[in-house]
């Protein structure tokens, strides 16, 4: 025990400043790379590797092996190398949304009162056409373009170019009429398209979910906030619930005072606009799961 503490007090008398430093950024590097990959599968991927590599690296020490030593020191480059492509569309999609989070940090937007008061009228069309689409079991799936354009997937379906009203929406998802079927994609006070194709989740987060059994809306919903960084209301067509899709993160059966301060941020530049905290909490902390404990619908 004397010696683990001489030792301990060996290596505190010569460590510097800077070495802390360089293992404080070594461990920030790591945690942010976590963060990025959690709730994939690339998490799932990341634990096989590790405990391959963990499992590789003992047999080799703990028994005399040349031949299999010789091959797992020539694979593990190989190894190391596929870590990129494997991890590809986790790795995109953290470097995505660390650019968008960055440019909302150092950009920020201008405002009126115009611009204030077209905001409101336009929330509460859409808060209109929600609550009645709910308590109808209308299903809808409504995309708000934000920094990233979706010009590809409203060109898959027709093209509007109509103020945000509620009888537009209403309209739209009135079941069996010809644009029920698709996503609708709004541009702060405009609809852009109606009728898209969206892409399907491939992250695979609502497997691992009890919202695994949901059908291709949610599944929409969430590809397409995998995608960009548009903000996705759904309403469900068996239930009436509502759930919000944002950051590659789906919440379910959320309330409607959330969901009004929700497009409220959405509609008015003002509100979007993030302080360099704002920005190192967006990197730590789910933007979603303070969503877990909510109740559902009043």
């Amino acid at each position: 025990m004397l010696k683990f503490v001489e030792e301990l007090i060996f290596i505190f008398e010569r460590l510097a400043w800077t070495s802390v430093f360089d293992i404080f950024l070594v461990t920030f590097i790591f945690f942010v790379m976590l963060v990025m990959i959690r709730d994939t599968k690339a998490m799932t991927l990341m634990r096989g590797m590790i405990l391959l590599v963990v499992g590789l690296l003992v047999l080799t020490q703990i028994v005399n092996l040349p031949a299999f030593s010789w091959l797992v020191v020539t694979a593990m480059p190989a190894l190391l190398l596929a870590v990129p492509v494997i991890f590809a569309p986790e790795i995109r999609r953290g470097l995505e949304r660390l650019g968008r989070t960055s440019g909302k940090t150092l950009l920020a937007k201008t405002s009126s009162t115009s611009i204030e008061e077209r905001s409101l009228t336009t929330v509460h069309a859409i808060m209109t056409a929600i609550r009645r689409l709910s308590n109808r079991k209308h299903g809808a799936l409504i995309v708000f373009q934000r920094d990233d354009l979706l010009t590809e997937y409203a060109d898959t379906g027709v093209q509007m170019g109509a103020s945000v009203t509620a009888e537009i929406l209403l309209q739209i998802f009135y079941p069996n009429t010809p644009l029920h079927d698709g996503a609708v994609i709004i541009d702060h006070e405009v609809v852009v398209a109606g009728s898209c194709v969206l892409p399907l989740s491939s992250s695979g987060v609502l497997n691992d979910s009890p919202d695994r059994e949901m059908g291709l809306r949610h599944r929409a919903s969430l590809g397409i906030s995998e995608e960009s960084d548009a903000l996705v209301i759904v309403v469900s067509e068996e239930t009436g619930l509502i759930s919000i899709a944002k950051d590659g993160l789906l919440d379910h059966g959320i309330r409607f005072e959330y969901l009004e301060n929700e497009l409220r941020t959405y509609c008015n530049p003002n509100l979007g606009r993030r302080s360099f905290m704002g920005f190192l909490k967006s990197l730590f902390l789910d933007e979603g799961a303070d969503l877990n404990s909510k109740e559902g619908l009043k």
